[in-house]
């Protein structure tokens, strides 16, 4: 008998039976590119040409071809850093919390997720690397044995802090991310026909056959990295905040920034996903398994957030004016009232205001509308890095040191190469990769409501198989439509 919920909708719709499920995946990875997606990695590319002409510029000439000057010492550079350092937070944290949790929602949008944090994770480093301004001593940012020298690092920097924490959760991101491919790997192993696909994909899927040792392995290794990376998830943002926290620049130095900057980046990296997921789900027709139930709920954590960043900004005005320090009142008013007022409206307006749409059903279950606040949220929360970097920095204590900054034209050149490097590397992932979680989703088939698939007794074939913890059949075959 089957099991349903009256009250959620089905996490996959149209019927799906688990052959369908293979060929609806596999169909992007094993079809030739067609001439939507060569268009957009033409552009990608384009974009990645001026990344790579920026950079050039940087390091031939230095960083003085940025819009720097000796009051504004961090500007373009650090407040694009931080935006997509937010922007990965989503994907492990839709791909962690929510395994934790129990959230079989996340099967079909978990896969791309988790590859958007890895390619933000990859952009986001580019920043503090190019801003050392000689990228090639990077190694120096790591405690080395006295062979290099007597230099050491400040441990007691948050800068360091940095390092340690993205490296860390950029490596187990990664790993959880392959980790999840490896039995999708090993479907598209068996169903290439090409010498050179076959040979790709056994060395990718690393000889796995579905064995249920390998599903026990595979389940206790995801739960595993999981619970390593739900803290990563909190406490890299975190460490990002206390680069200002641990300051004594007004309207930087204050407790609120870590779980600020924490709901901040979960709120970036939501409005990410659904940007890249209404694409992915039209352009590759999985309109079946990226419902609009799935959109409408993270449309819902999207709005959450976006109110806990606002009680944070009023906050910021409360304490400053709570505080009667006349540096920290003059820094909130100067970000409202200053010369940089456009930027704190824009931010407020995007961040505040317009994700309180979404209270409204049919703003949540409006693809186009979803489309479009997704957009505004990211182009909000990169205002708001930027108000809390540049506003803070040109007016100081010193009347006589107070400056303007302009980004030049190579700042806007490598920020804008970065969008080109990520949607390179997305482009290329949904092309040659899986970018559903075909075992997962196959596994919460039998959870829906309309679609089955029902165990008649007539086809074994299709029969649900045992689950264990994670919802992966536990004695499933690495090819479910093998003999279909």
């Amino acid at each position: 008998m089957q099991h349903v919920s009256p009250v959620r909708e089905p996490l996959v719709t149209g019927g799906k039976t688990y052959h369908d499920v293979t060929q609806d995946v596999c169909r992007q990875v094993e079809a030739a590119p067609n001439i939507r997606w060569m268009a957009a990695l033409s552009v990608a590319l384009l974009l990645l040409g001026v990344f790579f002409y920026s950079v050039y510029r940087t390091l031939w000439y230095g960083i003085g071809e940025w819009g720097l000057n000796k009051t504004v010492g961090w500007a373009w550079d650090i407040t694009n850093f931080v935006w997509w350092v937010g922007i990965g937070h989503a994907g492990t944290l839709i791909s962690a919390v929510l395994l934790l949790f129990r959230q079989k929602w996340r099967t079909s949008i978990n896969r791309a997720a988790e590859a958007m944090t890895i390619f933000a994770v990859i952009c986001a480093a580019m920043f503090p690397v190019l801003h050392m301004g000689r990228p090639w001593l990077a190694y120096w940012v790591f405690p080395l044995q006295n062979t290099f020298g007597s230099l050491w690092v400040n441990f007691n920097s948050p800068l360091l802090w940095d390092v340690f924490a993205i490296s860390t959760y950029f490596t187990v991101s990664l790993v959880f991310w392959y980790t999840g491919l490896v039995p999708d790997f090993a479907t598209i192993r068996d169903r290439a026909k090409g010498p050179i696909a076959k040979v790709a994909y056994s060395m990718l899927s690393m000889g796995w056959t579905g064995s249920a040792k390998h599903w026990s392995r595979y389940e206790t290794v995801s739960l595993i990295l999981a619970g390593v990376s739900t803290p990563l998830v909190l406490s890299v943002h975190t460490i990002v905040s206390m680069d200002f926290a641990t300051s004594v620049v007004p309207g930087w130095h204050t407790t609120i920034f870590p779980p600020y900057f924490v709901a901040g980046a979960i709120f970036s990296g939501f409005a990410m996903v659904l940007t890249l997921m209404l694409i992915t789900r039209v352009v590759f027709k999985l309109e079946d398994y990226i419902t609009i139930e799935h959109i409408a709920l993270m449309n819902k954590i999207m709005m959450v957030t976006g109110s806990i960043v606002g009680v944070a900004y009023i906050t910021e005005f409360f304490i400053a004016w709570y505080s009667m320090v006349e540096y920290e009142s003059y820094a909130f008013i100067n970000r409202a009232t200053g010369p940089y007022w456009w930027a704190y409206a824009a931010m407020m307006t995007c961040n505040v205001i317009t994700p309180q749409l979404v209270w409204f059903r049919k703003v949540r279950y409006s693809i186009p509308l979803t489309f479009i606040l997704s957009i505004i949220v990211n182009i909000g929360m990169w205002f708001e890095r930027f108000v809390i970097i540049v506003t803070s920095l040109h007016r100081d204590y010193l009347p006589s040191s107070w400056a303007m900054f302009s980004p030049t034209i190579i700042d806007v050149g490598i920020y804008v190469g970065t969008i080109g490097l990520f949607f390179t590397l997305f482009l290329l992932f949904a092309k040659f990769f899986p970018v559903i979680n075909m075992a997962e989703v196959k596994a919460v088939l039998k959870y829906t409501v309309d679609n089955g698939p029902t165990y008649t007794g007539q086809d074994p074939h299709h029969a649900p198989q045992p689950v264990t913890t994670h919802g992966v059949p536990a004695s499933a075959p690495v090819n479910y439509d093998k003999h279909d």
